[in-house]
């Protein structure tokens, strides 16, 4: 029988020993964006018919590996939820082994199919591709990191992003047929062909973000 709900001392565990770990990353992976992973997670659980335990956890976990260099925190997470041996109250070897690989093939820039349903779930969730979330995080992420940009070259990375990550020949790939996703990238793919309504949306978020500093 499959579960709908998460156990309640496995969400105590992780809400007081994993999601906290969150607040020290960047705004475009903070602990909004991995609550927001996590309750997408457990709704395509609910509708595949998944672990819902299982799901909980590599969405809880999938992130941690921005913890060292960003380039492999894909990998750096998955080592991350395998040595973690308190989860083994909760999960097999088996089941470990699983999570391992779904957080190392969440990443979207991942040349191969994640190896399993697990992965192709976090994957999905954590492409949040609602319009305005993906514009405000490339947005926020930019200002965190290169904070000496004039708003002007802010624009400039922010349209090379969308290109290459979110175009029609950009790199994001999606996995599950029918999600939401499909109809959120079809309007960031128009966007970015009408570049012209597309800058007037980064010009508003960007005055928003930088009008108090």
């Amino acid at each position: 029988m499959i579960e709908n709900n998460v156990s309640l001392d496995l969400m105590e565990f992780i809400e007081t020993n994993v999601l906290p770990r969150y607040a020290d990353f960047d705004k475009a992976h903070n602990l909004f964006h991995v609550t927001r992973v996590i309750n997408k997670s457990l709704t395509l659980s609910r509708q595949i018919g998944t672990d819902i335990n299982m799901c909980y956890t590599i969405a809880a976990y999938h992130d941690l590996g921005l913890e060292g260099p960003r380039a492999v925190h894909h990998i750096t997470g998955g080592k991350i939820i395998a040595s973690d041996v308190r989860l083994r109250k909760w999960f097999s070897a088996e089941q470990i082994k699983i999570m391992k690989e779904a957080i190392e093939d969440h990443r979207a820039s991942a040349s191969h199919a994640p190896r399993s349903i697990y992965g192709k779930i976090v994957a999905e969730a954590d492409r949040d591709l609602e319009p305005n979330i993906v514009f405000t995080r490339t947005i926020e992420y930019g200002i965190s990191h290169y904070p000496e940009k004039t708003k002007e070259e802010h624009w400039i990375r922010f349209i090379e992003h969308m290109r290459n990550k979110y175009s029609n020949t950009g790199y994001i790939k999606l996995w599950i047929a029918g999600s939401p996703n499909e109809k959120h990238l079809k309007q960031i793919r128009e966007l970015i062909i009408n570049q012209s309504e597309l800058r007037k949306v980064f010009n508003k978020l960007f005055d928003e973000m930088t009008q108090n500093k």
